[in-house]
């Protein structure tokens, strides 16, 4: 095998039994029939299957909506584009001359399939534990040294997301204050859900911190009303 494959493999800490199976998930459909779609597919389901276990591990008080905003984060196309070029796949990808010239070996959409196909080539070729052990390898110290805090939505979108959820109108912010000199001002702006007749004001150093400070107010007020007995029933 060629020592590029050598070294990869030392990379990945994964030797293949089966050789033939990273050389098709380093093949981009341009480089042969024999290409890494089918692999790509099943890397995708194996992928999101160990990364969920390692974040039910991890996060043990967490719940289903944190850790599938954490996943989230952590297997999409940004992510494991970083990953390809942090394994120099950009080096060993099989692709036509026509892809090639026009950078195909550094496209992020190209890298992050290759990511998810030598996953399901390491699967195809020993099985589950092997492909988990190897997410383990690749996103283990990232889940490690992550808090589920970092991944949270601001309270701007969540408040959006919760209104829209029960059908109600989003909500408007204004200025309705601010304080202090030009360079160093206090910002107060009022959030308000004219549907429901409530509003919550923030303070902060800019207008954006100070719309979040009254979006996170506005959805405490709601979400201690919203229940059985509430008033904000869907």
């Amino acid at each position: 095998m060629d020592r590029r494959l050598d070294a990869l493999q030392h990379r990945l800490g994964h030797h293949f039994a089966q050789p033939q199976l990273l050389t098709r998930a380093l093949t981009h459909r341009s480089g042969s029939l024999d290409h890494n779609e089918r692999l790509e597919f099943l890397g995708d389901a194996v992928l999101n299957l160990a990364v969920s276990s390692l974040l039910y591990e991890r996060f043990s008080g967490s719940d289903e909506g944190d850790l599938t905003r954490v996943r989230a984060h952590l297997v999409r196309e940004d992510s494991l584009h970083r990953l390809a070029l942090h394994l120099s796949l950009p080096d060993v990808l099989r692709l036509s001359d026509g892809e090639l010239r026009g950078g195909g070996a550094q496209r992020p959409s190209i890298l992050a399939d290759a990511v998810e196909a030598i996953i399901g080539a390491v699967f195809v070729d020993s099985g589950f534990d092997a492909a988990s052990e190897l997410v383990r390898h690749l996103l283990g110290d990232l889940i490690t040294d992550t808090e589920v805090e970092s991944w949270r939505k601001d309270a701007k979108t969540e408040l959006q997301e919760w209104l829209q959820a029960r059908r109600i109108a989003v909500p408007a912010y204004r200025i309705t204050a601010t304080r202090g000199q030009a360079h160093a001002q206090t910002f107060v702006v009022e959030c308000a859900v004219a549907t429901l007749g409530l509003s919550e004001s923030g303070e902060g150093r800019s207008r954006r911190s100070a719309e979040q400070e009254a979006a996170r107010r506005m959805l405490d007020t709601l979400k201690s009303n919203d229940g059985p007995d509430g008033p904000l029933r869907a």
